[in-house]
C-alpha cells in the first residue's frame, strides 16, 4: 500500500493594504513570505487615499502601507494604527513616461515647456486633490511655475497604476508615475525626471492597524524591513530608507 503525500495548505495571514505602486514589488515578497510562513498575505491595492477612507470606514486591514506621509497621518490622527509600528520604509523618484518606444527627452525645470509638448493631448497621473502621486505631481508643477499651463491638460485617475495604464494603451501623451511604476511597464518609456527639490519627499511610511488582531501582522512589517525583501525593493527601483 503505497502512502499518500500530503502538503500542508498555507494558512491566512495578514490582509495588507498597500498603495497601488508597491504592486509588482510586493506581489513578490509576499509570495516569498508565504513560502516561508506558511502564510497567505491578503492585499488589497489602490490609491492611498482611498485605503486611508476605507480603514476610517472600518475596513478589515492589518497592515497600512501609504505612498505618502500626509495619508498615514491622517489615519493616525484618528487613532486608526499602533503608532509605535510605524516607520517609513521606501522612497521613490517622479518621472515623466510616455508611450514606448520613444528617444524623446524633455527637460524638466523651472518654466519648462510642458504645456506646448503635449498640445491637444492629456498628462495622465493621479487625481492631483489626493492621490500622492497627483499631489506630488501638482506641488512639482507649481513650484516649477507651469501648473496654470498644465493643470487643464491633467487626466486625473484613480491611482498611478491607472495613470500607467492610459499611457501604455496610448490614451494619454505623457504620465506622471513613479519610477518603479515605468519600471514595471514595457509599454512606457521615461522622458523626464522631477528634480527632487521640485516636491515634498516621496515616503512609503508602514504601520500596524489599532483593529488588527492578526498574530502575524508585526513579523510581516518586520519581513518588508528585512534583507531578501529589501533587496526586491531595490531592484525594482526603490530606495530604502534606514529605519
Amino acid at each position: 500500500m503505497t502512502g499518500v503525500q500530503t502538503c500542508a495548505l498555507p494558512i491566512s495571514g495578514p490582509t495588507v493594504f498597500a498603495a497601488a505602486s508597491m504592486k509588482t514589488a510586493l506581489d513578490e515578497i509576499d509570495a516569498l513570505f508565504t513560502a516561508k510562513t506558511g502564510k497567505t498575505v491578503t492585499v488589497s491595492y489602490a490609491a492611498s487615499s482611498a485605503l486611508a477612507k476605507q480603514i476610517e470606514q472600518g475596513a478589515p486591514a492589518d497592515v497600512f502601507v501609504s505612498a505618502d506621509i500626509p495619508w498615514m497621518d491622517y489615519v493616525a490622527q484618528k487613532g486608526l494604527i499602533k503608532p509605535e509600528t510605524r516607520f517609513d520604509l521606501l522612497g521613490n523618484d517622479l518621472v515623466l513616461v510616455a508611450p514606448a518606444p520613444t528617444t524623446e527627452k524633455v527637460d524638466i525645470g523651472p518654466g519648462a515647456p510642458l504645456a506646448a509638448k503635449v498640445g491637444d493631448g492629456k498628462i495622465a497621473t493621479g487625481d492631483v486633490n489626493s492621490v500622492p502621486v497627483g499631489k506630488y505631481a501638482k506641488a512639482a508643477f507649481e513650484k516649477l511655475g507651469i501648473w496654470a499651463e498644465v493643470s487643464p491638460k491633467i487626466a486625473g485617475a484613480e491611482n498611478v497604476r491607472a495613470a500607467l495604464g492610459l499611457v501604455a494603451r496610448g490614451e494619454a501623451k505623457y504620465g506622471i508615475v513613479y519610477a518603479t511604476d515605468a519600471k514595471s511597464e514595457p509599454k512606457v518609456a521615461v522622458v523626464g525626471v522631477f528634480p527632487e527639490s521640485s516636491h515634498p519627499p516621496i515616503v512609503y511610511p508602514v504601520a500596524v492597524t489599532r483593529d488588527s488582531a492578526s498574530p502575524d501582522a508585526k513579523a510581516y512589517v518586520e519581513f518588508l524591513k528585512g534583507p531578501e525583501a529589501t533587496k526586491i525593493f531595490t531592484g525594482q527601483g526603490f530606495t530604502v530608507l534606514k529605519h
